[in-house]
């Protein structure tokens, strides 16, 4: 299966048509990354401003906003500049809305919008710990904001004013890699989620399949051989391009680049059209057993 599905389009409020919409929904749940080659998030001449670094608060690696609160984190900028670079975000993050609804109604009823971010900073040769190294092969999870078996979709657009491109790794499907880590990976602790949601360190309960996500990802990030010898492929997303995956299921890494946009959205498993694909599904299937509280 090639890694990338091209799909026609040039607005983020593009009319698809049928055979469109049902072409994109096989390859996204089928664990490809759809990309539009035509789709560019044009910034105005006020907003190029910040293509900078220096919008940065110098501890956070990027720019992070909550569309349901509308509160702009990880920025030094105040004042009227704080509220213009909010102004963008929060407009990214409704195209990146109205393309997930203008290509996938059948997630529309119950989409839930994540958080959107921006990155101005390098990806390349950011220091960080193994576990928060975005250049290593990993599938998303989150250590403080457990999804209960909700899917992870991401939106991204490459905004680099040079023209330089992301640079990407893509490894092996999702199953493979499941199979290759699961039987080193311990089940929870008893008490131990409880725990982590009492001393406020989860944002809500750490289900089995949460524990299970967030152990992958690690083994996946920790073992240097997998990192050097899966198979994998390497994919350049120009500047002036979109691209979007389910993250918690395509095995992927960012090793280049800098100006880039994102949109994460939740999907619930009973939504998709293939809920035997999903990660949950998948587990649940290894493991022999349900992941208790997964199914929200």
């Amino acid at each position: 299966m090639e890694p990338l599905e091209s799909i026609d389009g040039d607005r983020f409020d593009a009319v698809f048509d049928e055979a469109q919409r049902a072409r994109a929904l096989r390859a996204l749940e089928a664990g490809q990354v759809l990309y539009f080659s035509h789709l560019a998030f044009a910034l105005t001449e006020d907003e190029r401003r910040f293509l900078s670094p220096g919008c940065t608060d110098g501890r956070s690696k990027n720019i992070s906003y909550d569309p349901q609160a509308g509160i702009l984190k990880g920025t030094v900028l105040t004042g009227d500049e704080r509220a213009r670079l909010q102004a963008m975000v929060a407009r990214f993050a409704q195209g990146a809305r109205v393309l997930v609804e203008g290509l996938f109604p059948r997630y529309t009823p119950h989409l839930a919008m994540g958080r959107t971010s921006y990155r101005p900073i390098e990806a390349k040769g950011r220091a960080s710990s193994y576990r928060k190294d975005d250049s290593r092969l990993h599938v998303d999870a989150f250590p403080s904001r457990p999804s209960g078996g909700r899917r992870i979709l991401r939106v991204f657009s490459n905004v680099n004013p040079e023209g330089r491109g992301r640079e990407w790794r893509l490894g092996e499907p999702f199953e493979v890699c499941a199979r290759r880590f699961l039987p080193g990976i311990r089940p929870p602790l008893p008490g131990q989620r409880w725990l982590l949601k009492a001393c406020g360190i989860t944002s809500g309960y750490r289900s089995d399949y949460d524990h299970y996500m967030l152990a992958l990802h690690n083994a996946m990030k920790a073992d240097e051989h997998f990192q050097r010898h899966c198979p994998q492929y390497e994919v350049t997303f120009p500047a002036g391009t979109t691209w979007m995956a389910f993250t918690d299921q395509v095995s992927h890494a960012a090793m280049a680049g800098q100006y880039l946009l994102e949109q994460t959205f939740h999907v619930s498993v009973q939504d998709l059209a293939r809920p035997e694909g999903a990660p949950l599904s998948v587990l649940e299937r290894l493991l022999g057993r349900p992941l208790a509280g997964a199914r929200g």
